[in-house]
């Protein structure tokens, strides 16, 4: 049982981030907590099927197919994490926030994807139900122009015409060639057209 614990805070505190059974197998006998990679899949098969995290799988945007591996989980509500993790536990707000625009995209009836193009990750690929895609990067602020440049070229890297977009807790933002920044209390309480 304690291995299944240490297993489910590993993971909340690894919410938005691309994770493998090994690769957390690995991490977790590094910390002294010994744990194989099939009892790993086991565990999160659990949490994935009992709702405490949802699975989101990588899609290659230039091939047009799903990737079976390297996978996100992105947790049902952040309370949970706050419980298990405490609740100071915010150097990782922009994941924090991704989660939150994860959770907001699924309850919009999307389906999602984790985007893959090149080197590049897109945070977001979804699809509404008149099957038309819409690409989506989230963090925390783009006032740094390190990080603006780290958002914006996986997007410019996308040859269709889709709707792209960058939400941010900025409160200035704008279209930026061709892509939207919007900050996130805007954006949710933006009306959905699925």
């Amino acid at each position: 049982m304690r291995s299944f614990d240490n297993l489910s805070k590993y993971l909340m505190g690894a919410i938005g981030s691309v994770v493998s059974p090994s690769n957390i197998s690995k991490a977790m006998k590094q910390d002294r907590r010994d744990i194989h990679h099939n009892t790993v899949e086991k565990y999160i098969e659990y949490l994935v099927n009992s709702y405490v995290f949802y699975q989101v799988n990588r899609f290659d945007i230039k091939g047009k197919q799903q990737l079976a591996t390297q996978e996100k989980y992105y947790l049902v509500d952040i309370g949970f994490r706050n419980l298990k993790l405490g609740k100071f536990q915010y150097q990782d707000v922009g994941h924090i926030l991704e989660n939150i625009v994860y959770l907001e995209l699924n309850r919009r009836g999307y389906q999602i994807w984790i985007g893959k193009i090149g080197a590049y990750e897109v945070d977001f690929i979804v699809k509404n139900a008149l099957n038309k895609f819409e690409y989506y990067q989230v963090t925390w602020s783009m006032s740094d122009p390190k990080t603006a440049e780290r958002e914006i070229r996986p997007l410019k890297s996308i040859d269709d015409n889709y709707p792209k977009h960058i939400i941010s807790t900025d409160m200035i933002t704008a279209e930026i060639e061709g892509i939207e920044h919007i900050n996130i209390v805007d954006w949710l309480l933006k009306k959905s057209f699925n």
